[in-house]
């Protein structure tokens, strides 16, 4: 059922992210060192700002991890607040 406030009470799944943003920090942080060692600057540098927005995002979904049921709610708070009148 919708509700109109969707975009407002829209729920991350930070698990989920929090798995994602690790495996980036994997490859960004290999993409830099083996671009660092076979010599290309520009792209050693690109996956160093990739890595420096992955390891933004990856303290972001912590944090909010760390904050407990009112960023990450259990199964029985609904995902919307129910309407107000049933017609």
């Amino acid at each position: 059922m919708r509700t109109g406030s969707e975009p407002r009470t829209a729920r991350s799944a930070l698990r989920m992210r929090f798995w994602l943003s690790v495996w980036g920090e994997v490859w960004t942080i290999a993409g830099t060192v083996a671009f660092v060692r076979v010599g290309h600057p520009g792209w050693a540098l690109l996956c160093g700002v990739l890595w420096l927005i992955v390891t933004i995002d990856l303290i972001v979904v912590v944090r909010r991890l760390r904050q407990g049921p009112h960023y990450q709610p259990g199964r029985e708070v609904p995902p919307y607040e129910p309407p107000r009148n049933t017609r």
